[in-house]
């Protein structure tokens, strides 16, 4: 179908708020728009929501989204409504009288955009409502969010989005697009085969996220660290902290509270009660810190969480990208904080070995897992090591802790040399802690009770310290030249790479341990370039907002972001006209919180 040339355009100002795409944006809603089919993978934050909504306002019926989370769903539908669009929901929170309802009004033409979950959408019947619309033009499209769900290899894994290709096989005429903010290679490649995408257009944007700082920290004290951290630059903001366990979430979340902290906590083995009321009032409430494992996360659509934090190594650079992207969707600045320790190694490459999963899986887990390895080990720009994984070239950012603070890389060969030999020597049979009590020359007890002291690796390390022997340690598993026998209690085995070591022919470089400075400290306000008296209007302006929100049952960020309230607290708007440039107020925000603003930015 034709669209009038500008009409996604005035789409985008009346009802969004916003003067220009970003991006791909525009050519994604004209392909969209005209019936094409699409894959398009944009980081979050990025503005992947308008590239289905715009074109299901321009094509004549509804557009159908699938969404694997209620709570996404219930955000996004608020919302649109508040922007004047007709959307509802359809998923298993609803009653059987409310669903019949909203079934109803999509019979009747009353929604621009339905948003339904997987299970639901495969139902028999409603592909019967379906095939019922197509037959009378009134379908607009098909957008598949978290199109990464469908793969296998990863832990947002759906099912039911396996089964998603018969989108294709019924309703062939019907334009679908689908979404995702994290697809490496081969999960692109997967996205494709299984949704049926072979002819559809693939958009991919930058994988950059520039306005997050990207931090990986030696693990000492973790809990301590976290807190000293949270402490200098982050009081009072609202963050996710991931855990591996739901009992180190359980401890964490109460520690924090006890030191003052506002932390709740998040995980599957939780009563459903439990952790519906904890994710409404982070969605809800300002400067909640949400402690989680992975479970909590996907769907999470706040904009203004100021920090992910993460107390255990994830999975993959995906699971670590996607986790981190949940920070600072509002453009503003905002923190990626991770503790990482040779622990960490030694737990996930037990969890691969240990696995029952077929070996394919287990290759894949395990490359994931050294590419993230590399990544935390890097002496050069993360970022440029992040994006490079997604086949994107960088430059240096100038925004991350190596480019901040250069690490110092230094030849580790004879160091590695002993390590190795200790390992060697000992039967390979023991872990880091042990062999650097031999290294170091301890006469501990369990030294003694293997006649250790007795070696000639005992000892002969005593230049270097028992913190950058944990890092030696650590780096040369992360370079392959040790391995982890899980069998044996997290024992290190030498590997094949290890020879070239030992015998002189290979040189081993490692970074330096760090000293553990002081980060950054940047404030919120600051940050979006506020002055006193302008922040000091920033903050009613948020106290304003709350106030709505809570009347209308929202989160404060459907009403207006923070980047909104700070642009208008920087420019102070005294005209309707001028309050309709700002970013973000659109028609309809405009006519119900137009007179409010104008009366505020006056005083």
């Amino acid at each position: 179908m034709s669209i009038a040339p500008g009409a996604a355009r005035s789409v985008l100002k009346q009802v969004f708020g916003y003067a220009a795409f970003r991006g791909p944006q525009e050519e994604i809603v004209r392909h969209v728009s005209a019936g094409g089919d699409c894959l398009v993978l944009m980081p979050t934050g990025g503005g992947k929501s308008l590239c289905y909504q715009i074109p299901a306002l321009l094509r004549p019926g509804t557009g159908i989204v699938v969404s694997p989370l209620i709570a996404l769903m219930q955000d996004q539908v608020a919302a649109l409504r508040e922007a004047g669009v007709r959307a509802a929901f359809l998923n298993s929170s609803l009653s059987s009288a409310d669903a019949a309802a909203v079934e109803r009004g999509l019979a009747a033409g009353d929604y621009d955009l339905l948003y339904v979950a997987p299970e639901r959408l495969l139902m028999p019947r409603f592909l019967e409502q379906l095939e019922r619309l197509q037959a009378a033009a009134q379908l607009a499209l098909f957008a598949i969010d978290e199109a990464h769900c469908v793969s296998q290899w990863g832990h947002d894994f759906r099912p039911e989005y396996m089964q998603l290709a018969l989108l294709h096989e019924r309703f062939p005429g019907v334009p679908r697009i689908a979404l995702t903010a994290t697809a490496d290679r081969v999960t692109r490649e997967e996205i494709v085969q299984r949704l049926a995408l072979e002819n559809a257009r693939t958009f991919v944007s930058s994988f950059d996220r520039p306005n997050i700082r990207y931090r990986i920290v030696e693990k000492a004290n973790a809990r301590a660290q976290l807190l000293a951290f949270l402490r200098a630059e982050h009081a009072g903001d609202s963050g996710i902290v991931y855990c591996l366990s739901r009992r180190k979430v359980e401890e964490t979340a109460a520690w924090l509270a006890e030191q003052g902290v506002s932390a709740l906590a998040y995980h599957a083995g939780m009563d459903a009660g439990t952790r519906s009321l904890h994710q409404a009032r982070f969605q809800r409430e300002e400067g909640i810190v949400m402690v989680a494992t992975i479970a909590f996360g996907m769907g999470i659509d706040k904009p203004d969480v100021r920090f992910v934090a993460h107390l255990d190594l994830p999975k993959s650079i995906e699971g670590y990208y996607q986790e981190t992207g949940r920070a600072g969707r509002d453009g503003l600045p905002a923190d990626a904080w991770m503790a990482y320790g040779l622990g960490d190694v030694v737990n996930q490459r037990r969890m691969i070995d240990a696995s029952t999963a077929e070996a394919q899986f287990k290759r894949i887990a395990a490359a994931k897992l050294d590419a993230l390895l590399g990544l935390c080990e890097a002496s050069s720009c993360r970022r440029v090591r992040l994006l490079a994984y997604f086949d994107e070239a960088s430059a240096p950012c100038g925004n991350c802790d190596v480019c901040i603070e250069p690490p110092q890389v230094w030849d580790g060969t004879v160091a590695a040399q002993k390590a190795l030999s200790c390992v060697y020597r000992t039967g390979q049979r023991f872990g880091a802690v042990h062999l650097i009590d031999v290294l170091l020359g301890k006469e501990t007890e369990r030294v003694l009770q293997w006649n250790h002291q007795a070696l000639s690796t005992f000892g002969v390390g005593r230049e270097l310290d028992e913190k950058v022997w944990r890092t030696v340690f650590r780096q040369l598993v992360a370079q392959g030249l040790l391995a982890v026998d899980h069998a044996g209690h997290g024992s290190l085995l030498l590997t094949e790479a290890s020879r070239a070591v030992l015998s002189g022919g290979q040189t081993v470089h490692l970074r330096q341990a760090q000293a553990g400075k002081r980060g950054s400290g940047r404030a919120r306000a600051s940050a979006a370039g506020l002055g006193a008296e302008q922040e000091r209007l920033w903050q009613r302006l948020r106290e304003w907002r709350a106030g709505v929100a809570k009347e209308h049952g929202v989160p404060a960020y459907v009403v207006f972001h923070d980047a909104t309230l700070a642009e208008l607290a920087r420019t102070r708007p005294q005209s309707e006209d001028a309050l309709g440039q700002i970013s973000g107020v659109g028609a309809r925000k405009l006519e119900h919180y137009g007179a409010a603003l104008l009366a505020l930015l006056r005083d």
